[in-house]
């Protein structure tokens, strides 16, 4: 049976990488620049791997190929959504990504649209998010001047904000802030400014300033999300957002949940420990409800990502 499949998380390294991936949730990884963790992945450049089941020991892009009913048989060619948890130690790079349209036309994957959870930030935290010109030519006169100051729309964040971020907003987490991102599953970012940083061979990191440019878009507008929150005995469960691409929940269970279930979802735990469908699960697991499973049980003391597109 195949009902939830439990999955290996793939861990990144990066030069803003710290510490707070083991601190927070335990993982047992031994560099202290890792950056990212790709709970839940089918995508090419570093796909988790199923732990349980039928499928134990394959990547989920296989199995997503294989088994396409365990997934309700969605379009989209590979698995769809990524999931990662990002520890920003340093200011990550300032960067767009492209649409659906352009990135299958230039790149051959997906765009990339995200949104992300807080799940820590330091005091003072902030995120850039959006730009200031109000023509494409004036953007494009701005970046190469490099005035930063004056194009970058910088706000604080707090633990527990939500920040959706839809292709072509020019964006970065800043010093201090540990996110899980949800989003289409590409790996495709167009870098516009990575403050003069170098590498551990002394090389700056590249930019792409023409193509950045050229999939912002302009003007930008504030994307305001108005969550849907509903309660049930002692737990509480808030719609997020719902896009063309993904819905995300935040679940904060304490007691138990109970729903029929037809689709896929994908779970990531951010707090508690608990049951699921009898299964133990506790803070750092990332697994995927499939369509074996034809209802639901949460128990315990539980704060989830759930997402499913």
């Amino acid at each position: 049976m195949n009902g939830i499949l439990f999955l290996k998380p793939v861990f990144k390294e990066r030069i803003w990488g710290g510490t707070n991936l083991k601190r927070l949730f335990g993982y047992s990884v031994e560099s202290d620049r890792i950056g990212e963790c790709w709970g839940i992945s089918g995508h090419d450049n570093g796909s988790s791997v199923v732990m349980n089941g039928s499928y134990e020991g394959m990547k989920l892009a296989e199995v997503y190929q294989l088994d396409r009913a365990l997934f309700a048989h969605v379009k989209s060619e590979e698995f769809p959504i990524l999931t990662k948890i990002l520890d920003a130690n340093q200011d990550l790079s300032v960067q767009v990504h492209p649409s659906d349209s352009t990135a299958r036309k230039e790149r051959g994957e997906a765009g990339k649209t995200e949104c992300w959870y807080v799940i820590d930030a330091k005091e003072d935290a902030r995120i850039i998010e959006g730009h200031t010109a109000l023509t494409s030519a004036d953007f494009k006169d701005m970046v190469e001047r490099e005035a930063w100051d004056d194009l970058f729309i910088e706000r604080r964040v707090k633990k527990g904000d939500f920040i959706y971020i839809p292709a072509g907003t020019v964006h970065a987490i800043g010093k201090g802030i540990v996110v899980l991102e949800t989003q289409q599953s590409s790996d495709t970012t167009f870098r516009l400014y990575d403050y003069d940083r170098k590498d551990h061979n002394g090389k700056k990191r590249d930019l792409h300033i023409e193509d950045a440019i050229r999939v912002t878009t302009v003007p930008y507008h504030p994307h305001v999300t108005i969550p849907r929150v509903t309660t049930d005995d002692q737990n509480t469960l808030t719609n997020l957002i719902r896009t063309p691409y993904f819905t995300v929940e935040h679940w904060r269970i304490q007691g138990t949940h109970s729903l029929l279930h037809t689709s896929f979802k994908l779970m990531s735990v951010l707090s508690g420990k608990g049951t699921i469908n009898g299964f133990e699960i506790k803070k750092g697991d990332h697994f995927i409800i499939t369509t074996e499973t034809k209802a639901i049980e949460v128990e315990g003391d539980l704060e989830i990502i759930v997402s499913y597109p």
